[in-house]
């Protein structure tokens, strides 16, 4: 939902002179507020540099809306983001922090619903069939589920917060299929997982245009930065840190998920 906002001689020519120098402007200036909702790639699982007070939920100083908010300097910001958390997660006990006053939202929620974490565990644990198998399982539960829960969080979203512009961001696929040398998972589980991926991104996405939200698609992002590349911005399989597993680096979130959510927040700040 775009806010109008007047614009003065001067600041235009101000604009122009930052435009020509090639500097940065803050995408939504200071008058933002933003929150940040979601599970651990909104958290920011993997990256590192978790603030004491977030405890369990591990937020990373280095999670693409810290990162955000560091550039931009809104008016306020807040992350609820938490890991593990689910979409009955983010009803239950994330949508509080949004309001009236809040004008920017972003959220990441889905992939515990259908159980990314467990069929992980399976996949390099269980051999192929095994995997094949569990990510059917929960693609099955994708169709058929994942809508609701997807709606109802966003009905929430727009309910407590009925003024604000909203990104949804996806998930990375997370295998460079093809690669001659990659060991752990055969070629066949990984390209299943990779398909169960762009299945739950298709249903978040058709859910995000449903409510009139911006999906941002960090696939793209990550091309050339998957497990089985030669510069990952995804963990592979940390048993020392098993949590880690599968989340992006703190590149993954600056390289891969900022970019993505700050051209979407001007989009749709736009529209």
């Amino acid at each position: 939902m775009a806010r109008t906002r007047t614009a003065t001689l001067l600041a235009g020519l101000v604009a122009g002179a930052v435009v020509a120098l090639g500097l940065a402007t803050p995408a939504q200036a200071a008058g933002e507020h933003y929150v940040s909702l979601g599970d651990s790639y909104a958290s920011g699982v993997g990256a590192g540099s978790y603030t004491a007070e977030s405890g369990g939920c591990k937020r990373s100083l280095n999670a693409f809306p810290q990162l955000w908010a560091n550039t931009n300097a809104p008016a306020s910001y807040r992350s609820v983001a938490c890991s593990g958390a689910k979409t009955g997660d983010v009803v239950n006990n994330q949508l509080s922090a949004l309001s009236a006053t809040t004008t920017l939202v972003s959220v990441v929620i889905g992939g515990n619903d259908v159980g990314f974490a467990n069929i992980m565990t399976t996949c390099a644990l269980a051999g192929t069939n095994a995997c094949l198998a569990a990510v059917t399982n929960a693609e099955n539960l994708a169709r058929t589920s994942l809508p609701g829960w997807l709606d109802n969080v966003y009905n929430g979203i727009k309910n407590r917060a009925p003024n604000a512009d909203v990104v949804v961001l996806g998930y990375p696929t997370f295998y460079q299929l093809g690669t001659p040398i990659c060991l752990g998972l055969s070629e066949q589980s990984r390209a299943k997982i990779n398909s169960g991926i762009n299945l739950a991104n298709d249903i978040i996405s058709a859910a995000a245009a449903r409510h009139g939200f911006t999906f941002g698609d960090v696939r793209p992002r990550f091309i050339g930065h998957q497990l089985c590349s030669g510069d990952k911005w995804l963990h592979a399989v940390n048993f020392a840190d098993i949590g880690v597993s599968y989340h992006p680096t703190a590149n993954g979130q600056s390289g891969g998920y900022l970019p993505v959510f700050r051209s979407a927040a001007t989009l749709a700040a736009k529209s």
